[in-house]
């Protein structure tokens, strides 16, 4: 199921699209939530946000056992918030230097951070180091509260 968005809810994709920081909910075993704060980057064409994750943190561990994710993005003023639902993508772990799954993490960081890493070797070295993957959530679902300025 693709995102359908309506002239109600552009405000809300605008402010997905405006940052990147987020709260990212998985679910856990036992059916209830897990939380992470996370860092986020936002494809406008395909409605994806995409996260850097490690293979063995509770987070990525829930979203391969159950895919259904939320997203929730907060505006500075706290009143206004977007939240992204839809199903978690997991990327292969990054198991080389210069694999698509690091091509892909380089990609997630330059969107991210807004810059260029200080020592791109280094940064490729420790996504396989640290295993490391793409977290892609596809928006199925859009809702919350934008403030009017």
């Amino acid at each position: 199921m693709s995102l359908e968005v309506n002239d109600a809810q552009r405000p809300l994709l605008d402010l997905v699209a405006t940052h990147s920081h987020a709260v990212l909910t998985t679910i856990k075993r036992d059916g209830r939530p897990q939380l992470s704060n996370v860092l986020y980057t936002w494809d406008p064409d395909t409605n994806t946000a995409r996260i850097s994750v490690t293979a063995d943190r509770a987070k990525t561990r829930n979203a391969a056992r159950d895919p259904r994710v939320s997203l929730h993005v907060s505006a500075p003023d706290f009143w206004s918030y977007a939240v992204v639902e839809g199903d978690a993508e997991l990327s292969a772990v990054a198991s080389d230097p210069h694999d698509a799954a690091t091509d892909e993490l380089v990609e997630v960081f330059r969107n991210a951070a807004g810059r260029e890493h200080d020592d791109w070797e280094d940064f490729r070295r420790a996504m396989v180091s640290e295993r490391r993957q793409v977290l892609r959530v596809r928006a199925t679902h859009l809702y919350g509260m934008a403030q009017l300025p």
